[in-house]
């Protein structure tokens, strides 16, 4: 598959590597430019790209770059892609965007709202780096982390579902996009690593 990823910190780096491991093609951008990507690039082999160039030649591109800075990104060239938001929003370090605040939409509804003619999934955002990198465990092991997927499209949902899985995690279908604040900072199922039982009672919760 071709995977963009959009952030070259910590959960785009992580993702970079092990998407890189299991075979896909993957391209990466950050607001700094190629060049600044060489490094990554080269221990990886991974692409190094302008966000423009990994939204045309991926079929799915991870966002994972301060929350604010979705709004820097034009969103017609990710028109019909599969995009995953993989950010959180912390008021403190984004500055408070008031229909968030008011509850009027999830941090993911307002990126799904930027992105209008994308498919937004939901993913990636409560797990840390390290666990990216090295807690993938192969399926039915024990010990196995769940993470949850958010989404309004079922197809797009499957298919990061899917990459979830390959990854050596046991994917959860966590709802639509409104529902995705259930996995966001100060819940239940934020950095905490859960088997798949665990991960949907605190969903719930």
């Amino acid at each position: 598959m071709r995977i963009g990823i959009v952030g070259s910190g910590k959960v785009g780096g992580a993702l970079t590597r092990r998407f890189r491991e299991i075979g896909h093609d993957v391209s990466v951008a950050n607001r700094r430019g190629p060049e600044s990507l060489r490094p990554l690039a080269d221990q990886t082999g991974a692409i190094a790209a302008t966000v423009g160039e990994v939204a045309e030649k991926s079929d799915v591109i991870v966002l994972a770059i301060p929350f604010r800075a979705v709004t820097e990104i034009p969103p017609q060239p990710f028109d019909g892609k599969i995009v995953v938001d993989a950010n959180n929003y912390y008021a403190e370090r984004d500055g408070e965007i008031e229909d968030i605040e008011d509850r009027a939409v999830s941090s993911s509804r307002w990126v799904a709202d930027h992105f209008a003619g994308a498919r937004v999934v939901k993913a990636f955002n409560n797990v840390s780096a390290p666990r990216v990198a090295d807690g993938g465990r192969p399926r039915g092991e024990a010990g196995r982390i769940a993470l949850p997927v958010a989404g309004d499209d079922t197809a797009a949902k499957q298919v990061i579902e899917g990459l979830v899985d390959e990854l050596g995690f046991d994917p959860v279908d966590a709802g639509s996009l409104d529902a995705s604040w259930r996995q966001q900072p100060g819940t239940p199922v934020y950095l905490t690593d859960l088997p798949v039982e665990k991960l949907r009672s605190g969903l719930k919760a």
